[in-house]
């Protein structure tokens, strides 16, 4: 009976949980030092570590990505692409190019590979492409660790990632690989690719292609076409990220941190890729107009666009898009496969916080 009658406080029994939160007198909290029941509440942070920094995995089991395995792995992930997917760029390439030709060389795609394989045989299909390869890695690399520098603290506490945060996300991370890398090499990889096809071709090599480029036209040479770049990679990178972080957080649902088969990330990447070729292609031929060796006979990009449409017709501006879409989509699929299992394999080997 005595055992009925003896004093008991909230601190015991069921109610001891929420006692320690409140650090009720007799709780193992109420004996720690202020600044310890502040980390335990979740209000601070342990001495030596980063106030209001953000933990290697949020709650929930989503880990945030590194900045630096992003470029790391952004870049092994863009030099593997390239090297599958070139034929259909230079394929692609060739039939905006020819579009100006009076009569085209080409009848369509299978005429283009064709003549290339008679003419230069196999390897003709990968002239260029050490242009595109010294500016795919770093150009994937500036892509992804910008995505995720600037993604990183607009996740919320279980690292899901807002549709429209990600939109704004990939419009800057397009932007930035557009001003960095994009609009150098793109104009070097067009302009030796239509060297080659001239009757006298002149660059013997990227090098030679480079040097010749800056000692005639200097470094504004390999600037040319800025702002259709600009405009073509944001939007790219804008939809592509988008459409595949939509397509994540769809297949994730109240899980994020449900794991995705390579298989389901190529499918999502495929889909992503198309929306972007559909709705930038006309961007492209602009691009690749400005960039090509007769840049000059256009004032600017809006000139260069109005030429298009008043001398070939709106048609014009979706020249190549079959292989664009080609292209595009094995391209968005194998790069957003290998970026995630690269960034896999670091997250065991590079350990970050």
């Amino acid at each position: 009976m005595s055992s009925l009658l003896k004093p008991f406080s909230v601190c015991e029994g069921p109610c001891e949980s929420g006692a320690v939160r409140r650090g009720c007198p007799g709780s193992a909290s109420h004996h720690q030092p202020p600044s310890q029941r502040l980390v335990a509440a979740g209000l601070g942070s342990l001495p030596g570590s980063q106030p209001g920094s953000l933990p290697a995995a949020a709650v929930g089991g989503r880990k945030l990505t590194h900045p630096g395995k992003s470029i790391l792995a952004g870049g092994i992930a863009g030099g593997i692409e390239i090297c599958i997917t070139f034929p259909t760029e230079y394929v692609k390439t060739q039939l905006q190019l020819d579009e100006r030709a009076n009569p085209p060389r080409y009848r369509g795609i299978g005429d283009c590979v064709k003549l290339t394989v008679q003419d230069h045989g196999l390897r003709g299909l990968y002239r260029g492409l050490s242009s595109l390869l010294y500016g795919s890695i770093p150009k994937s690399a500036v892509r992804f660790g910008t995505f995720d520098m600037l993604s990183n603290p607009m996740r919320d506490a279980t690292g899901r990632l807002d549709n429209t945060r990600s939109l704004v996300c990939g419009l800057g991370a397009g932007i930035t690989e557009a001003i960095v890398v994009v609009c150098p090499m793109e104009t070097l990889k067009v302009k030796m690719i239509h060297d080659q096809c001239s009757l006298r071709p002149r660059y013997r090599g990227f090098f030679h292609g480079i040097s010749e480029i800056i000692r005639e036209q200097g470094v504004r040479g390999t600037y040319q076409g800025l702002t259709a770049t600009v405009l073509k990679q944001g939007s790219n990178q804008a939809i592509r990220f988008y459409v595949m972080n939509l397509l994540r957080n769809w297949y994730k649902g109240d899980d994020p941190s449900r794991d995705m088969h390579p298989f389901i990330t190529a499918i999502f990447g495929a889909t992503a890729g198309a929306a972007s070729v559909f709705g930038n292609t006309p961007l492209d031929v602009v691009k690749t107009r400005m960039q090509g060796l007769e840049a000059h006979r256009y004032k600017s990009t809006v000139d260069c666009a109005f030429q298009i449409l008043k001398n070939e017709g709106p048609q014009a501006f979706y020249k190549g898009t079959v292989p664009r879409l080609g292209r595009v989509c094995l391209d968005v699929a194998i790069v957003f496969v290998i970026y995630e299992e690269v960034v896999k394999l670091l997250n065991n080997v590079w350990k970050t916080q």
